[in-house]
């Protein structure tokens, strides 16, 4: 069974919906298998939450 996991700021359900699939079938396309079997966990994460070069990635300017 494989796990993909993926971490990443908070996105639409239908974004996510998009993800799911397309990773799953790069999966099997890529190592095979069958697509039932693979499982994928998204975890939303809070811009507040996650921080870079020392810096919170909320606290940064575009």
């Amino acid at each position: 069974m494989p796990v993909i996991r993926v971490e990443m700021f908070k996105r639409t359900q239908e974004q996510k919906k998009n993800l799911a699939k397309e990773l799953t079938e790069a999966f099997v396309r890529t190592c095979g298998g069958n697509k039932e079997a693979i499982k994928i966990l998204i975890t939303d994460v809070d811009k507040s939450n996650w921080a870079s070069g020392g810096i919170i990635t909320a606290d940064k300017k575009d």
